[in-house]
């Protein structure tokens, strides 16, 4: 559970900083969130990698798991 929560915090985190830069650049309305979004994916793609390959690890561990029950 923790990579998973450790990676959406990540996730949340990025997504904050590209908001507060954004507005602090003069972005505001739908656009600045549209952007944010956008900004913070591709932020987060080179960023957090080793977090999305913790998520992965986990998931197909877990998934491991329940097909030996």
């Amino acid at each position: 559970m923790r990579p998973v929560v450790v990676y959406t915090l990540s996730r949340l985190g990025l997504f904050a900083v590209a908001v507060g830069v954004l507005y602090l650049v003069g972005m505001r309305s739908l656009l600045l969130l549209a952007a944010a979004f956008l900004v913070s994916g591709l932020a987060s793609y080179v960023l957090l990698s080793k977090q999305r390959d913790a998520v992965s690890q986990r998931i197909t561990g877990n998934r491991r798991g329940a097909r030996e029950d």
